[in-house]
């Protein structure tokens, strides 16, 4: 022991060269993908470790510490799981920190080019690896400190098929989903690349695996089929009448797909008809009630291609394809052309972000995000234009109101100030000017567009009642009628409203929170829950689920009539078949933190650093202060921040050099990083483990001057291992010896306000344009004020750091409500340079317990150590017992217990540079399960972390078997297929001369509300001997022209009855014209016809139908029929009344 004393006195630090580093103008932030091989599965013993508050924690050698890591009560048992670990040095100090006031004794020291660094190889690989004592700080469990919580099923949400498992972000690059369609036995997706498709019939299978035929993040997913490469596809519509699912796409075409076609060819399955159907993209599409296609653009485009056209260019044959095209192309009928008289237009020209046929009434819904059109089905005849208050508008001309909005407040008046005002100093006066003129930039920001994006419409869905409802992107939800008439309005979630399906009594809704709500038909919450860790871009049904989208690309499908009794039967099995899904990982990652003051060392010096210490690691997270500093580069630091730029040609110079000496390339890969002035930290990891890692966000709070200023703050990163979500942070907190205060304030500001992103998206709307605006004039202002300081005399540097810290003043918004994003973490690392010092000891005092290694003494006199076990700093987190000399204050170039800080100052020796965790477990000692999923220990420099996982592909598998054998599952099932007992008046019906029938359906429960839609299964053709053709479908089972049903679909209540209007009216085709030319090949023939209408019925949450078969016949010959004249009446339509009569075929 003795020998090791004298020979850490020999420890040396070199200095620093006082020569600023060159810089670069330039942005450096990474995150870096790629794909590498796989990560073999290794299964571990379980181990338990039991843990006190308040006190150190002594370990028995064999026993390791155990970390549970976790997440709230309602999220998923697989979601939103990270696990972190960090590097410490024999014990909890910061490996490798030494600067010209940093030096860690208990290593060898390496002077190299000027730089002192610890050699944590040959020594630490000599002490025994076992879990070290801890020391635990108070006030964790509670409020935001409260650690996640963890269970095998989540408990707070309904148990899901697992259609597709969340990928790794990094692995979706240009293969991203975008959006979801159900037919009657498959799903299709459309994604960057073309569509992909999932029989249900294999919902239930494995995934292929890592090394088979999907390609890395679909490993899991159930076995699915891509289509050839193709444009993005940005909407799907499913015509279940054509067998047909049609796609809208980037490069504004429309492309078919047969939905029974050949899946089996490697190279991806081909489209069948397309056409440019827009210059711009194909935002949205629809079928209407007739068969015809309506398609949505930018600028408000809307074009319908008639049923007509489209069924012709189908029947064509291959050769024949480009005849086809044209054809379609040649046949559009231009809304928004129809409706523009003299210039001006009568529709919006926002982009149509979404269309909805109301088969009920025959009508089109075209969105925009502030105004809706209505338009007639059959005739396109344009109805209504309203705004989302319901206002009924003459002329859309929205932008021109909030033009004035912005014009009115940007007249900013001057009036002459008072002699009390006129005697504040110049640069009150300039700053309160300053300060004026960025409240009314941020006055018309709030009024001109921030207050109008929160009415902007997401998302609309017609409802099984017929009414129509919307929702906005501050989370309102509006009823309307069928004719556009505001009814009631609802918020039952803040975030905003993405999706929208509707089966049965019941509306799903999908927030961009992740979260999905069921409502009944009056608007009435039933339940929520959260869905997916991603906002929920996507709702359909199919398949007796309600399938939900995430913006990651994950698909999740719900039990239609969940939440119910068969959710409880099904969570409690799967949890008992846990051992069947769960597998055990064991990963090892090192934390280091430096402050290199504003220093830069040699590749030998970072061997000696690293080199050695990385043999056994999975995953490497070093963290540096100091990097560069200079208030003039603080200064512009935090001026690029504001609009998203970061990162230092240093900072990307220490990168590069970390890389290289962990065989980066080869071994590692980098996968991100992220700097805020002088502060750093980036993530390595081992290519045999970077397919289980991913989904890398970044995050940084400043701490410094006016908190906009980052010579003080952290920088974070946060990312998924195995499902596990691990945190790490990178603080520099407030200096000196008396400001413990502001230093548990920056922690509890950096802990508070993290939030981690992927990228900044300042740009990606025009929301973000005016806040482009906003941060542009507010660097104006901040340069104007450094104009002022800097010709008053004061430093150019401060000058420029106090104009930046007043425009970050202005840019403050106030942090969103609720847990931080560092509370949901499974494992959360503090590193870096904490600054506390050593109270209540001179320095001399300290200098002489340093040289006897009486680090136990010491420890009672640790800031750090006085302030955690008061709850004040750190709540609930643990650090390693500190077994190293203080790290601060060295003088440059002086060896040993000589070189702490002999000058005028004297500061005292201090542990300033420290590693904190924090995990998850609800008892001091969990094992490690899916209960508690991540169980970590300290071994000397690393983390060896054990983490629980799901397997998701033979989770599907156990959940399928589940609902094929249990008993009382089947049976919950097969209640869902019940549909109450309805009756129809009448099978066969007989129009001419624009007769009327009245069809009655009759619900016959008198306990069930019944939901019916009235489809058209085809049309044929009667001859005049009486022989008829064979029935053809029309698009998405629509009418033929001839032929008016009113309501088509509507809701019945028990014991009730339903009139249906089945009316023949004129058409004449033949008149029709499509860009002045004649399409006569329209024109239906003068040929008797028959449809056969379906009367689909279902109950409020019935999985199947039952069905009436109506045969409709429109008698156009003169030949005598035998009638029976059933009622008379009269209605209006399009304003005009007309006589109806309703006859029945004998």
């Amino acid at each position: 022991m003795k020998e090791r004393l004298e020979e850490d006195d020999r420890t040396v630090l070199a200095g620093i060269s006082n020569s600023p580093p060159h810089r670069k103008a330039q942005c450096y932030s990474q995150q870096l993908r790629t794909n590498t091989g796989t990560h073999h599965k290794r299964q571990h013993q379980l181990r338990k470790h039991s843990l006190d508050e308040n006190r150190i924690l002594g370990h028995h050698p064999s026993a390791q510490s155990s970390v549970f890591y976790g997440s709230t009560p309602n999220s998923s048992d697989d979601d939103e799981f990270y696990p972190y670990s960090t590097v410490t040095a024999n014990g909890g100090g910061a490996v490798g920190s030494v600067s010209d006031h940093h030096v860690d004794y208990l290593h060898l020291s390496r002077g190299i080019e000027g730089m002192s660094v610890v050699d944590g190889g040959d020594e630490c690989q000599k002490l025994p690896q076992q879990p070290l004592p801890e020391f635990m700080g108070s006030g964790g469990g509670v409020g935001i400190f409260k650690v996640p919580n963890k269970a095998a099923v989540n408990p707070n949400r309904p148990p899901c098929l697992e259609l597709r498992p969340h990928p790794l972000i990094e692995t979706q690059v240009g293969k991203f989903l975008r959006t979801i369609a159900s037919t009657e036995t498959q799903l299709w997706a459309g994604q960057e690349s073309g569509v992909r498709v999932w029989n249900y019939s294999d919902s239930y299978k494995p995934g292929t695996g890592i090394g088979g035929r999907a390609r890395r993040g679909d490993e899991d997913a159930a076995p699915f089929y891509e289509s050839t490469s193709t444009s993005p596809t940005i909407c799907l519509i499913v015509d279940q009448g054509s067998k047909l699912v049609w796609s809208g796409h980037k490069d504004g075409k429309i492309r078919s797909w047969m939905m029974d076609q050949d899946f089996s060819d490697e190279n991806g399955f081909k489209e069948g008809l397309s056409w440019q159907a827009h210059r711009g993209p194909v935002l949205s599409m629809e079928i209407s009630s007739y068969g015809d296609i309506w398609s949505g653009s930018e600028g408000g485009v809307i074009r319908v291609w008639p049923y007509e056209a489209v069924d012709k260019s189908m029947s064509l044959s291959p050769e024949e394809k480009h005849m086809a095209t044209l054809l379609v192309e040649r046949s559009y009928i231009d809304l928004k052309s129809q409706v523009t008289v003299n210039g001006v237009c009568n529709i919006s020209s926002s982009d149509v972000k979404c269309l909805l046929t109301d088969n009920a009434r025959a009508r089109v819904w075209a969105v925009g995000s502030l105004s809706f059109s209505l338009w007639d089905a059959r005739t396109r005849e344009l109805l209504k234009v309203f705004n989302t208050e319901g206002q009924t508008e003459n002329r859309v001309d929205i932008s021109s109101a909030q033009d004035q909005v912005v014009e009115d407040e940007m007249n900013v008046k001057f009036v002459s100030k008072s002699k009390k005002e006129k005697s504040q100093g110049f640069l009150q006066r300039s700053r309160n000017a300053i300060m004026g003129a960025a409240d009314a930039v941020r006055r018309v920001a709030t009024k001109g567009a921030f207050a109008e994006d929160g009415k902007r419409t997401e998302a609309i869905v017609l409802a099984a009642d017929g009414t129509i409802w919307t929702g906005s992107s501050n989370g309102l939800l509006i009823q309307w009628d069928g004719n556009g008439n505001r009814l009631q309005e609802f918020t039952h979630h803040p975030c905003g409203v993405l999706c929208f399906c509707s089966h049965g009594s019941r509306i799903w809704v999908g927030y961009v929170s992740g979260m999905v709500q069921l409502l009944d038909l009056e608007g009435n919450l039933i339940a929520g829950w959260v869905a997916h860790n991603g906002p929920v871009i996507k709702l359909v049904v199919g398949n007796g689920s309600v399938f939900s989208l995430a913006t990651h690309g994950g698909i999740r499908g719900w039990n239609i009539s969940s939440p119910a009794p068969i959710d409880n039967i099904v969570r409690a099995e799967l949890a008992e078949r846990e051992i069947m899904y769960t597998r055990l990982e064991n990963v090892r990652i090192l934390v280091g933190t430096w402050n290199v003051g504003q220093g830069r060392a040699s590749h030998d010096a970072l061997m000696s650093w690293l080199g050695s210490t990385v043999s056994d690691v999975g995953i490497v997270v070093i963290g540096l202060q100091e990097v560069e500093m200079g208030a003039g580069f603080l200064a512009m630091s935090a001026a690029k921040e504001t609009v998203g730029l970061e990162g230092s040609a240093i900072g990307q110079w220490w990168q590069d050099h970390i890389g290289k000496a962990l065989d980066e390339g080869s071994t590692f890969e980098r996968v991100g990083s992220r700097q805020l002035a002088g502060l750093m930290i980036a993530i390595w990891v081992r290519k045999t483990l970077r397919t289980h890692v991913g989904d890398l966000d970044v995050a940084a709070v400043a701490c410094g001057l006016g908190r906009a200023i980052g010579n003080k703050g952290g920088v974070g990163l946060r990312l998924r291992v195995f499902d596990r979500i691990m945190c790490f942070t990178n603080c520099h907190l407030a200096a000196h010896l008396e400001a413990v205060n502001r230093r548990n304030a920056d922690f509890d500001h950096i802990y508070r306000t993290m939030t981690f992103t992927r990228s900044s998206n300042l740009l990606n709307n025009a929301a973000g344009m005016l806040r482009y605006l906003y941060l542009s004039c507010s660097l104006v202002f901040s340069t104007y004020l450094f104009w002022l300081l800097y010709s008053c005399g004061l430093p150019w540097p401060l000058s420029i750091a106090a104009g930046v810290s007043s425009a970050a003043q202005t840019l403050h918004v106030n942090p969103d409500e609720g847990r931080p994003d560092l509370a949901e973490a499974d494992m959360v690392i503090f590193c870096g340079d904490f600054n506390y010092r050593l109270f209540g000891i001179s320095y001399d005092e300290a200098r002489d317990f340093v040289s006897q290694r009486s680090f136990d003494w010491l420890r009672e006199k640790d800031q750090l150590r006085a302030e955690m076990k008061a709850g004040k700093v750190f709540q609930g987190m643990r650090e390693a017992l500190v077994r190293f000399p203080p790290t601060y204050k060295f003088e440059r170039g002086k060896p040993g217990l000589g070189g702490y800080d002999s000058g005028e100052k004297k500061r005292i020796p201090a542990w300033c540079d420290r590693i904190l965790y924090r995990d998850n477990r609800a008892t001091p000692t969990e094992e490690c399960s899916l209960e508690c999923p991540v169980v970590a220990s300290i071994l000397q420099c690393k983390f060896n972390v054990d983490i629980a996982r799901v397997d998701r592909s033979v989770r599907r598998q156990e959940l399928g078997k589940l609902l094929q054998s249990n008993d009382n599952i089947r049976s919950s099932l097969e209640a869902l297929r019940f549909v109450p007992e309805t009756s129809v008046n009448t099978n066969k019906i007989l129009l001419q001369n624009q007769d009327t029938f009245n069809l009655k359906i009759t619900n016959r429960s008198g306990e069930d509300m019944v939901f019916f839609q009235i489809i058209c299964e085809g049309q044929s053709t009667i001859s005049e001997d009486e022989v008829a053709s064979e029935y053809h479908p029309r698009g998405s089972f629509g009418f033929p022209r001839w032929l008016e049903v009113t309501p088509a679909a509507g809701m019945i209540n028990p014991d009730q009855v339903a009139e249906i209007s089945v009316h023949h009216e004129e058409y004449h085709s033949s008149e029709e014209f499509v860009d002045g030319v004649p399409q006569s090949w329209w024109s239906e023939d003068t040929r008797d016809k028959e449809v056969i209408l379906l009367v689909n019925v279902r109950g409020s949450c019935s999985t199947e139908t039952k069905t009436h078969r109506i045969h409709v016949r429109h008698r156009l010959s003169g030949n005598p029929v035998t009638l029976e004249k059933k009622s008379n009446s009269s209605r209006k339509h399009g304003g005009s009344s007309y006589q109806r009569s309703a006859l029945t075929l004998n």
